[in-house]
């Protein structure tokens, strides 16, 4: 009987083990919600404006980047300074002022418009390379987190407009810095 006994004791120690080690296991993927919490939160999805959005400036590149928590897209207007800027989302993307209808693949689509020409009048050449209802040339969203399509809808009275479509109404952010406007798209409200 005594042996019973031991056995199992040590069954008994041996599973307390297997428990202690199997919670320590369990334990370690606690860690990365407490890395996705470093992402930024609180931007919200309402409308974005900043600055005058008719600019004197000239758009030159609109790119994209991927990172940990977001979806990047710069626009560059080189002497533009301060370039000022109107971003929401919108249920259907139509070109101004024509009224075109364009469509923009993706759950949700932000309507962009950034205060810079895409068109030197004065030269009569374009100094960004976009067409009207096509995709922006140069950008490729394809395994993006976020962005699913880019599109672009034209320049008009100092203003270039794009539509982006993204996954699904996500919170975003505008940076308007020296020379260019960055729209990031977060990857999930909770990030």
């Amino acid at each position: 009987m005594r042996g019973i006994r031991a056995a199992g004791t040590a069954l008994v120690l041996a599973g307390a083990m297997l428990g202690t080690a199997a919670g320590t296991a369990g334990a370690a993927p606690a860690e990365s919600p407490r890395a996705a919490a470093a992402c930024p939160t609180g931007w919200g999805s309402g409308a974005k404006t900043g600055g005058d959005v008719m600019g004197a400036d000239h758009l030159t590149d609109v790119r994209t980047g991927r990172h940990e928590c977001y979806d990047r897209m710069v626009f560059d207007v080189p002497g533009g300074g301060q370039v000022g800027y109107h971003v929401q989302y919108v249920d259907r993307f139509y070109a101004d002022p024509s009224n075109q209808y364009i469509p923009v693949t993706g759950g949700a689509i932000l309507d962009i418009a950034v205060g810079a020409w895409s068109y030197d009048l004065e030269a009569g050449v374009p100094t960004y390379p976009g067409k009207v209802g096509k995709p922006l040339p140069g950008v490729n969203v394809s395994g993006y987190s976020t962005f699913r399509d880019a599109k672009f809808g034209g320049t008009f009275e100092g203003q270039t407009q794009v539509g982006l479509g993204v996954r699904a109404r996500l919170p975003f952010r505008v940076l308007q810095l020296d020379d260019r406007v960055v729209v990031d798209v977060a990857h999930s409200w909770t990030s």
